[in-house]
């Protein structure tokens, strides 16, 4: 029976051991930047209501300065992700022919490149890691959003203008 569901499912020439470890690895690096950005986003609203001495305009420009340093930490999330999955061979490899700051530093790159959906498609990942690039794109498109949301929020709580409040 499992054997039937593994050959309708494609995966006849899948090493399972690695596409679960993969699986895994994948789950638990989309996890913990939703779980970072949740965080990040939660204590910074409770600080900003907090921060009555500090003009309103300030807050806000606080605000993206925290919620960008985020993106940035849950991308290098994703960079050592890539990183940690490319330096054994059977997981896969990265393509292309701008391969030419390192192994971390393209995996940076990649990330920022798939985090921000620009995806240039001058690296490629090819093997098993390559499923992380689509998870990215996706993690990095909701994250993206949910910030947007956010700021736009703040800014209507704390933009001059926006209450009659002499900050």
């Amino acid at each position: 029976m499992l054997s039937d569901i593994i050959k309708a499912l494609g995966l006849v020439n899948v090493n399972m051991t690695d596409f679960l470890f993969v699986s895994l690895m994948n789950a638990t690096l989309v996890l913990l930047a939703i779980f970072i950005h949740y965080e990040v986003l939660y204590h910074l609203a409770r600080q900003m209501a907090d921060m009555l001495h500090l003009p309103r305009r300030f807050r806000v420009l606080l605000s993206v300065c925290v919620v960008f340093f985020a993106h940035v930490v849950e991308i290098w999330i994703f960079a050592l992700g890539y990183y940690f999955m490319l330096n054994n061979p059977d997981l896969g490899r990265l393509v292309g022919d701008n391969l030419a700051h390192g192994d971390l530093m393209d995996c940076a790159y990649l990330s920022f490149v798939t985090f921000t959906t620009v995806g240039y498609g001058d690296l490629v990942v090819h093997g098993y890691a390559r499923y992380l690039t689509g998870l990215e794109a996706l993690t990095g498109l909701v994250l993206v959003t949910w910030s947007a949301s956010f700021l736009f929020i703040e800014m209507q709580r704390y933009w001059p203008g926006s209450r009659s409040d002499s900050n």
